[in-house]
């Protein structure tokens, strides 16, 4: 499909999702007033091939709402602001879009490197449709060697500009989670396997900070001691979907989140330095005033 028609079709969802509502007229004069318009105006026959075709490659469902005013909104609106594949696919193309119109400007917007591991996405998507397993040869941190093996494919999960893949282990019989840039070699073999009905991705990872599933580890209600300044990134951008904010003051604020706390969070924990401190569970507090301490003495010791 044209770039082209992939950015109209991309400017014409966010016209409408940031108006929430929206007549076609309102719609009409706004697309009259940007560039890929080039002066022609919007028929009502082409803004409707549209809603077909965004409905068909996004799974976004342009209405109108009728009861005399005729006004056009997004009735699963929800699904771009959810963390679904469906909003990551948009915002993806909206960003790309965007940024390749501006490629003038190209030394003026810098990008974070992202390790290896996408030109594995089209085999594993194929294997997850097919329910396949998949040969792997993978380098894991802590092995010396690489190791080549089978593995039922059961998600994908993006986190911190890193794909894992996540999947049943027939030698270990357990779920195991595989980072891509850690893949030295992938292929689609013709084994079939069940796809557990039990298992979903989602709730797989509903009590987790990112990317560490450990059953053996509780849920708790962690509580965190923030310092004003840093009290703002975090409600601007949440440790976890749980993240409840308790007491605030010119000082400081006390957040509350219900997840597992496992080794990646305590390592977000520890990268906000000095700002957050632990207050519950007294076992992870305690945890954290260890590590606290033995950075202390890795600086000041007498030598």
């Amino acid at each position: 499909m044209a770039k082209n028609t992939v950015n109209k079709y991309v400017w014409l969802v966010e016209t409408i999702y940031k108006a929430k509502k929206i007549s076609f007229e309102e719609i009409n004069r706004r697309w009259m007033d940007n560039d890929m318009s080039e002066g022609g105006v919007l028929s009502i026959r082409t803004f409707h091939k549209w809603r077909i075709a965004i409905e068909e490659m996004f799974g976004l469902i342009i209405e109108n709402e009728q009861g005399g005013q005729y006004r056009y909104f997004i009735q699963n609106a929800d699904e771009l602001r959810n963390g679904s594949m469906r909003s990551w696919l948009f915002n993806t193309l909206s960003v790309s879009n965007l940024m390749m119109d501006s490629v003038s400007i190209k030394d003026k917007v810098l990008f974070e490197e992202i390790p290896d591991g996408e030109q594995y996405l089209p085999v594993i998507l194929e294997a997850l449709k097919k329910n396949l397993a998949l040969g792997m040869t993978y380098q894991s941190y802590t092995r010396d060697e690489a190791n080549t093996f089978e593995v039922e494919p059961y998600c994908l999960k993006a986190f911190k500009q890193r794909w894992y893949l996540v999947g049943n282990s027939p030698y270990y019989n357990k779920i195991m989670i595989y980072a891509l840039d850690r893949v030295k070699w992938l292929v689609l073999t013709e084994k079939n396997f069940k796809y557990p009905k039990d298992f979903n991705a989602e709730e797989f990872f509903e009590d987790c900070f990112g990317i560490i599933a450990d059953q053996s580890i509780d849920v708790e209600t962690v509580k965190i001691k923030v310092s004003a300044g840093q009290a703002n990134y975090l409600r601007s951008l949440t440790l976890h979907q749980t993240q409840r904010e308790i007491e605030r003051n010119d000082e400081y604020s006390i957040f509350t989140v219900r997840l597992r706390p496992t080794f990646d969070f305590r390592q977000e924990i520890l990268s906000q330095g000095g700002d957050i401190e632990v207050l519950e569970p007294k076992w992870f507090r305690d945890e954290m005033a260890e590590i606290a301490k033995n950075m202390w003495n890795k600086y000041y010791e007498i030598k």
